[in-house]
């Protein structure tokens, strides 16, 4: 049984560490990367920080992840410190209500099985209703960019060339996307709409997904434990 649950990064710092491990070996090894802005660790620490972790049962070994980062004027987002040099409107487009979807990843061990590509996208979104947020911000690689638009993402052109920059490095092409309505989904694909909102309205559940290598179970808990937030600022 493979598990996914959100909590705050202070709740759980030995969870926060192996997906803070995970994702920068996978980066590593698969990528060749050696840091890029979601890789710092000072989120762990923060309390407008919300991890989702995928896991066995033991809670033990961890199959992946995603970061939602509550803009609060504090811990800049990671789209921040990775565009802000070649395009200073991010710094407006980041009030108080934003938030980013980040440092997404999975194992090989799970590769194929569709946990980065719906379990993950999905449950970020998903979180949305337990938020004080009203918009989301993800800094997409290409393959990634599909996801984002099936649960409600567009580009947004407003920054770079169109939505598009070189990073982490001269031959990767990233693309910022943007939801404006966490919460009516208006451009999200209606089927994965339907599937969010079940899992806003029922946060801990159990139910088989269906991936590239065949169908799986997987266990939900996505409400939020100790659900209160540090004081978000109207000034950066």
């Amino acid at each position: 049984m493979i598990t996914v649950r959100a909590f705050k990064a202070p709740d759980d710092p030995e969870a926060c560490l192996r997906f803070y491990n995970g994702h920068l070996r996978l980066l590593e090894i698969y990528f060749g990367i050696a840091k890029i802005t979601s890789g710092s660790a000072d989120w762990m620490h923060h309390d407008n920080s919300i991890v989702i972790i995928v896991e066995d049962e033991t809670r033990t070994k961890t199959y992946g992840g995603a970061r939602v980062q509550l803009a609060d004027g504090v811990l800049p987002l990671p789209i921040e410190t990775a565009i802000g040099k070649y395009d200073a409107k991010i710094y407006d487009a980041i009030r108080p209500g934003s938030a980013e979807i980040c440092a997404m990843w999975n194992s090989k061990e799970v590769a194929g099985m569709g946990i980065g590509s719906q379990v993950l996208a999905r449950a970020g979104v998903v979180l949305a209703a337990q938020l004080p947020v009203d918009n989301f911000h993800v800094l997409c690689a290409p393959i990634t960019t599909r996801i984002g638009k099936r649960v409600g993402f567009v580009v947004d052109e407003s920054l770079g060339d169109k939505g598009t920059f070189f990073y982490p490095k001269d031959d990767f092409i990233a693309t910022a996307m943007l939801i404006n309505d966490v919460k009516k989904l208006e451009y999200a694909d209606p089927k994965e709409r339907e599937l969010i909102y079940d899992l806003r309205e029922n946060l801990v559940q159990t139910k088989t997904e269906v991936g590239p290598k065949g169908s799986y179970e997987v266990s939900y808990n996505l409400e939020i434990p100790n659900l209160q937030f540090s004081d978000v600022k109207s000034e950066r």
